[in-house]
Order: structure tokens, then sequence, then C-alpha cells
């Protein structure tokens, strides 16, 4: 009988822009297989002296070591995001170790919102609104709702309540969420 393999679960990253502010949020749960191992787990940061927001999703180990690799990314490139999403994307997509590494990274500055893929992707969206993990599309279609009725609304409130509608949907997302914002 082979070794046991169990798939973890249990993302929701959300980031937005809307109007002035840039929101980045998560949610806290950790599951494997059908199991919540943790429920208060925080997945989002802000870095460089606070301009940056980033959030990840997938396997724990492997998001914490991208992170780390990003972070030294954006301070050999002076806090320049789309360069150091690319250069990141690059050695992602090229160095052996890396390659077998599953987790997304969404970062975000005053002036981009990206998401970061290990084959090589580098993505910002078209209406400033981007989700990884497993309830991202709920995210996503609640912040997009949300947006269309034109709320006073920050886009910290809107994070909030988006993955809030989202937890109610997805198993793999709880309703213990942190998020981070910049101006």
């Amino acid at each position: 009988m082979g070794g046991v393999t169990m798939k973890i679960y249990g993302t929701t990253i959300l980031c937005l822009r809307y109007n002035d502010g840039v929101a980045i949020g998560g949610d806290g749960q950790v599951t494997f297989d059908d199991k919540v191992m943790k429920s208060k787990a925080v997945k989002i940061r802000k870095i460089h002296n606070d301009s940056i927001l980033t959030g990840f999703a997938g396997a724990a180990a492997d998001a914490l070591a991208l992170f780390e690799r990003f972070e030294a990314k954006i301070e050999e490139f002076s806090g320049n995001l789309p360069r150091a999403a690319v250069e990141l994307a690059k050695d992602w997509r090229t160095d052996k170790y890396l390659q077998k590494l599953e987790a997304l990274l969404a970062v975000a500055d005053k002036n981009h919102s990206l998401i970061i893929s290990g084959t090589g992707e580098v993505v910002e969206p078209d209406d400033g609104i981007l989700t990884i993990g497993s309830g991202g599309p709920y995210a996503l279609a609640a912040a997009r709702a949300l947006i269309s009725m034109k709320p006073k609304m920050t886009a910290e409130q809107i994070v909030r309540k988006a993955l809030a509608i989202a937890a109610d949907i997805c198993v793999y997302t709880n309703e213990n969420i942190t998020v981070e914002s910049i101006k």
C-alpha cells in the first residue's frame, strides 16, 4: 500500500480596486481533504513598507515559499511590482524546484493588481477585481454584483462583504476574514 495523499483546499482571496482604494482579503480556512484543520489562518500581507498587498492560495508550504521569493524580487526591483511579478513568473517556470510548487499569488499596489501563476502567467484583470482559491468564483461574482449597485462603500468594505457571501456558498471558505488596504 502506497503513501497517503491529502489535498489541501480552503483559501479564498479577493483583491479589489474601487474608487481610490485597493483592498485584499482572505478567509481563514485551511482544509485537508474533507477536514477543517485550521480556521484562523492569515493568508494576506502587506510588504515593502506597506505599499504592496499580497495574498496566496494553494498548498501552504508552497505558497509561503513563493511568497518569500516574491518578497525578495520586490526588494531586488525596488518595489516595481510588474517587474518583480514577471521575474518571479520566469523563475517559477524555469526552476525545477519551483515548478513543483502548487500555489498562486495575488498582488497589488496603487497602480496594478496581478495574479502570478506557476505556468509563467502574470495576469492583470480588466475590471480591477481578481480572485484566487476555492471560493474565488463566488467572491468574484459577489464583488461584481456589489459594485454594479454603485454602493457608497470602500474597497475594504466590499471585499469583506463579498468574502462573507462566498463563505455562505463555498464549503472551503469561512467567515474568519482578514482585510488589508492601501490608498
